[in-house]
Protein backbone atom coordinates (compact mmCIF):
# COMPACT_ATOMS: atom_id res chain seq x y z
CA UNK A 1 0.00 0.00 0.00
CA UNK A 2 1.35 3.49 -0.91
CA UNK A 3 2.17 5.67 2.42
CA UNK A 4 -0.18 8.23 3.01
CA UNK A 5 2.30 11.61 2.85
CA UNK A 6 -0.28 14.15 3.02
CA UNK A 7 -1.31 12.15 6.23
CA UNK A 8 2.40 12.10 7.53
CA UNK A 9 3.04 15.97 6.62
CA UNK A 10 0.04 16.81 8.79
CA UNK A 11 0.69 14.71 11.61
CA UNK A 12 4.28 16.30 12.19
CA UNK A 13 2.62 20.03 12.69
CA UNK A 14 3.67 20.75 8.78
CA UNK A 15 0.95 22.32 6.41
CA UNK A 16 -0.70 19.92 3.48
CA UNK A 17 -1.67 21.62 0.13
CA UNK A 18 -3.63 20.06 -2.29
CA UNK A 19 -6.44 20.89 -5.02
CA UNK A 20 -10.16 19.85 -5.83
CA UNK A 21 -10.46 18.68 -9.10
CA UNK A 22 -14.02 18.42 -9.60
CA UNK A 23 -13.39 17.41 -13.55
CA UNK A 24 -13.36 14.27 -15.17
CA UNK A 25 -9.52 14.20 -16.08
CA UNK A 26 -6.73 12.32 -15.45
CA UNK A 27 -4.05 14.01 -16.74
CA UNK A 28 -4.75 16.97 -14.55
CA UNK A 29 -4.68 15.03 -11.67
CA UNK A 30 -0.89 14.20 -13.20
CA UNK A 31 0.21 17.47 -13.78
CA UNK A 32 -1.40 19.10 -10.27
CA UNK A 33 1.01 16.06 -8.90
CA UNK A 34 4.14 17.40 -10.72
CA UNK A 35 3.42 21.27 -10.18
CA UNK A 36 3.86 19.69 -6.64
CA UNK A 37 1.02 19.74 -4.32
CA UNK A 38 0.37 17.16 -1.65
CA UNK A 39 -3.19 15.93 -2.48
CA UNK A 40 -5.62 15.62 -4.53
CA UNK A 41 -9.32 16.22 -4.00
CA UNK A 42 -11.35 14.47 -6.59
CA UNK A 43 -14.99 16.14 -5.94
CA UNK A 44 -17.43 13.38 -6.21
CA UNK A 45 -20.29 15.55 -3.98
CA UNK A 46 -20.09 18.48 -6.65
CA UNK A 47 -18.68 17.42 -10.22
CA UNK A 48 -19.59 14.23 -12.30
CA UNK A 49 -16.93 11.50 -12.46
CA UNK A 50 -18.47 7.69 -11.41
CA UNK A 51 -16.31 5.24 -9.42
CA UNK A 52 -14.57 4.12 -12.91
CA UNK A 53 -13.17 7.37 -14.04
CA UNK A 54 -11.74 7.76 -10.29
CA UNK A 55 -9.96 5.02 -10.53
CA UNK A 56 -8.58 6.37 -13.54
CA UNK A 57 -7.74 9.36 -11.52
CA UNK A 58 -6.22 7.42 -8.86
CA UNK A 59 -3.87 5.74 -10.66
CA UNK A 60 -2.75 9.40 -12.10
CA UNK A 61 -2.43 10.51 -8.53
CA UNK A 62 -0.16 7.32 -7.82
CA UNK A 63 2.24 7.88 -11.07
CA UNK A 64 3.30 10.73 -9.61
CA UNK A 65 3.38 10.33 -6.08
CA UNK A 66 0.36 12.77 -4.80
CA UNK A 67 -2.24 11.68 -2.26
CA UNK A 68 -5.66 11.23 -4.01
CA UNK A 69 -8.32 12.36 -1.23
CA UNK A 70 -12.38 11.96 -2.61
CA UNK A 71 -15.13 13.86 -1.29
CA UNK A 72 -17.49 11.13 -1.11
CA UNK A 73 -21.07 12.45 -1.33
CA UNK A 74 -23.34 10.07 0.84
CA UNK A 75 -22.00 9.16 4.38
CA UNK A 76 -23.09 5.20 3.52
CA UNK A 77 -20.60 2.44 4.33
CA UNK A 78 -20.59 0.74 1.13
CA UNK A 79 -20.19 3.38 -0.81
CA UNK A 80 -17.11 4.68 0.90
CA UNK A 81 -16.10 0.92 0.96
CA UNK A 82 -15.95 1.42 -2.91
CA UNK A 83 -14.00 4.19 -3.13
CA UNK A 84 -11.10 3.13 -0.83
CA UNK A 85 -11.10 -0.13 -2.39
CA UNK A 86 -9.83 1.71 -5.94
CA UNK A 87 -7.32 2.92 -3.69
CA UNK A 88 -8.31 6.58 -2.13
CA UNK A 89 -6.05 7.24 0.66
CA UNK A 90 -8.37 9.35 2.37
CA UNK A 91 -11.98 10.76 2.22
CA UNK A 92 -13.26 14.56 2.90
CA UNK A 93 -17.22 13.82 4.00
CA UNK A 94 -19.59 16.90 3.82
CA UNK A 95 -22.87 18.26 5.46
CA UNK A 96 -21.86 16.03 8.95
CA UNK A 97 -24.36 17.51 11.63
CA UNK A 98 -23.77 14.98 14.25
CA UNK A 99 -20.92 12.61 16.46
CA UNK A 100 -22.88 9.88 14.66
CA UNK A 101 -22.13 11.14 11.24
CA UNK A 102 -18.58 11.38 12.18
CA UNK A 103 -18.57 8.20 14.00
CA UNK A 104 -19.76 6.30 10.75
CA UNK A 105 -17.06 7.37 8.58
CA UNK A 106 -14.88 6.10 10.72
CA UNK A 107 -16.43 2.78 10.80
CA UNK A 108 -16.63 2.64 7.16
CA UNK A 109 -13.18 3.60 6.51
CA UNK A 110 -11.26 1.26 9.19
CA UNK A 111 -11.25 -2.20 9.56
CA UNK A 112 -11.63 -3.39 12.62
CA UNK A 113 -10.96 -2.73 15.57
CA UNK A 114 -11.36 0.51 14.79
CA UNK A 115 -14.05 0.21 12.48
CA UNK A 116 -15.92 -1.99 10.33
CA UNK A 117 -14.73 -1.91 6.57
CA UNK A 118 -15.30 -5.02 4.69
CA UNK A 119 -12.38 -6.99 3.21
CA UNK A 120 -11.19 -8.34 -0.30
CA UNK A 121 -8.51 -8.11 -2.27
CA UNK A 122 -8.84 -5.17 -4.52
CA UNK A 123 -6.87 -2.37 -6.50
CA UNK A 124 -6.08 -0.56 -3.13
CA UNK A 125 -4.58 -3.97 -1.72
CA UNK A 126 -3.01 -4.73 -5.37
CA UNK A 127 -5.64 -7.50 -5.56
CA UNK A 128 -3.78 -9.53 -2.61
CA UNK A 129 -0.93 -10.06 -4.64
CA UNK A 130 1.96 -8.99 -2.71
CA UNK A 131 1.07 -10.05 0.65
CA UNK A 132 -0.84 -10.67 3.27
CA UNK A 133 -4.57 -9.42 3.68
CA UNK A 134 -4.32 -9.30 7.49
CA UNK A 135 -0.86 -7.02 6.77
CA UNK A 136 -3.16 -4.36 4.55
CA UNK A 137 -5.47 -3.88 7.18
CA UNK A 138 -2.78 -2.62 9.20
CA UNK A 139 -1.50 -0.43 6.97
CA UNK A 140 -4.93 0.81 6.03
CA UNK A 141 -5.80 1.58 9.40
CA UNK A 142 -2.57 3.44 9.86
CA UNK A 143 -2.17 5.26 6.48
CA UNK A 144 -6.40 6.60 5.32
CA UNK A 145 -6.73 9.96 6.16
CA UNK A 146 -10.37 10.67 7.21
CA UNK A 147 -11.58 14.66 6.73
CA UNK A 148 -14.86 15.50 8.39
CA UNK A 149 -16.76 18.63 6.95
CA UNK A 150 -18.46 21.24 9.30
CA UNK A 151 -20.48 23.52 7.13
CA UNK A 152 -24.35 23.50 8.63
CA UNK A 153 -25.21 24.91 12.02
CA UNK A 154 -26.06 21.90 13.46
CA UNK A 155 -22.83 20.76 13.48
CA UNK A 156 -21.12 23.89 14.99
CA UNK A 157 -23.45 23.50 17.41
CA UNK A 158 -22.29 19.53 17.88
CA UNK A 159 -18.75 20.63 17.33
CA UNK A 160 -17.60 19.64 20.89
CA UNK A 161 -18.67 16.13 20.03
CA UNK A 162 -18.05 15.27 17.13
CA UNK A 163 -14.23 16.62 17.96
CA UNK A 164 -14.27 13.54 20.59
CA UNK A 165 -14.60 10.83 17.31
CA UNK A 166 -11.52 9.18 17.51
CA UNK A 167 -9.72 8.72 13.93
CA UNK A 168 -10.44 12.18 12.86
CA UNK A 169 -7.35 13.64 11.04
CA UNK A 170 -8.58 17.05 10.29
CA UNK A 171 -11.78 19.15 10.60
CA UNK A 172 -12.63 20.83 7.71
CA UNK A 173 -14.29 24.06 7.52
CA UNK A 174 -16.78 24.77 4.32
CA UNK A 175 -16.90 28.49 4.02
CA UNK A 176 -19.32 28.14 1.18
CA UNK A 177 -22.22 26.58 2.73
CA UNK A 178 -21.85 27.88 6.13
CA UNK A 179 -22.26 31.44 5.19
CA UNK A 180 -24.92 30.11 3.34
CA UNK A 181 -26.49 28.31 6.62
CA UNK A 182 -24.89 31.68 8.38
CA UNK A 183 -27.54 33.80 6.08
CA UNK A 184 -25.06 35.36 3.86
CA UNK A 185 -24.90 32.81 0.83
CA UNK A 186 -21.59 33.27 -1.15
CA UNK A 187 -20.54 36.33 1.35
CA UNK A 188 -17.37 33.93 3.11
CA UNK A 189 -15.88 37.05 3.49
CA UNK A 190 -18.30 38.50 5.73
CA UNK A 191 -17.12 39.52 9.11
CA UNK A 192 -19.81 37.48 10.90
CA UNK A 193 -18.64 34.72 8.60
CA UNK A 194 -14.91 35.58 9.36
CA UNK A 195 -15.51 35.80 12.84
CA UNK A 196 -17.50 31.88 13.22
CA UNK A 197 -14.46 29.91 11.43
CA UNK A 198 -12.17 32.00 14.05
CA UNK A 199 -14.39 30.36 16.69
CA UNK A 200 -14.20 27.02 14.74
CA UNK A 201 -10.68 26.97 14.37
CA UNK A 202 -9.33 27.84 17.66
CA UNK A 203 -12.42 25.16 19.11
CA UNK A 204 -10.80 22.64 16.54
CA UNK A 205 -7.05 23.56 17.68
CA UNK A 206 -7.96 23.68 21.25
CA UNK A 207 -8.89 19.83 20.84
CA UNK A 208 -5.51 19.09 19.41
CA UNK A 209 -7.25 18.44 16.14
CA UNK A 210 -5.36 19.77 12.39
CA UNK A 211 -8.24 22.26 10.89
CA UNK A 212 -8.72 22.37 6.85
CA UNK A 213 -10.25 24.74 4.34
CA UNK A 214 -10.63 25.88 1.00
CA UNK A 215 -8.42 29.28 -0.55
CA UNK A 216 -9.58 30.63 -3.50
CA UNK A 217 -7.28 33.27 -3.74
CA UNK A 218 -3.71 34.65 -2.13
CA UNK A 219 -5.35 36.66 0.39
CA UNK A 220 -7.29 34.12 1.65
CA UNK A 221 -4.45 31.58 1.67
CA UNK A 222 -2.48 33.79 3.84
CA UNK A 223 -5.04 34.38 6.59
CA UNK A 224 -5.64 30.76 6.69
CA UNK A 225 -1.46 29.83 7.17
CA UNK A 226 -2.15 32.94 10.13
CA UNK A 227 -4.25 30.97 11.69
CA UNK A 228 -3.18 27.86 11.60
CA UNK A 229 -4.72 25.59 9.22
CA UNK A 230 -2.57 22.67 8.25
CA UNK A 231 -4.87 21.00 5.47
CA UNK A 232 -5.68 24.08 2.60
CA UNK A 233 -6.87 23.34 -0.97
CA UNK A 234 -7.06 25.12 -4.10
CA UNK A 235 -9.42 24.83 -7.12
CA UNK A 236 -8.68 23.85 -10.33
CA UNK A 237 -11.71 25.90 -11.88
CA UNK A 238 -10.66 29.65 -10.44
CA UNK A 239 -6.94 28.27 -11.24
CA UNK A 240 -7.24 28.00 -14.79
CA UNK A 241 -9.87 31.13 -14.80
CA UNK A 242 -7.15 33.23 -13.15
CA UNK A 243 -4.39 31.86 -15.77
CA UNK A 244 -6.55 32.57 -19.07
CA UNK A 245 -7.98 35.67 -18.00
CA UNK A 246 -4.49 36.96 -17.40
CA UNK A 247 -3.12 35.19 -20.59
CA UNK A 248 -6.13 36.92 -22.29
CA UNK A 249 -5.93 40.34 -20.74
CA UNK A 250 -1.34 40.68 -21.80
CA UNK A 251 -2.88 39.17 -25.32
CA UNK A 252 -5.24 42.05 -25.80
CA UNK A 253 -3.57 44.70 -24.19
Amino acid sequence: MRKNLTKRKIDAGETAYGVFVNVGCPSIVEIMGLIGFDFVLLDTEHGPMDLETCENMIRAADNVNVTPIIRIAMNIQQNILRHFDIGALGVLMPMLRTMEDAENVVRSVKYHPEGRRGLAGVRANYWGLTGPLGDYVQEANRETLILTQIETLEAVEKLDEILTVPSIDVIFIGPNDLSVAMGYPGQTKHPEVQTMIEKLVKKIHAAGKASGTVAYDIETLKKCQERGFRFITYNIVPMLVKSGREYLQAARE
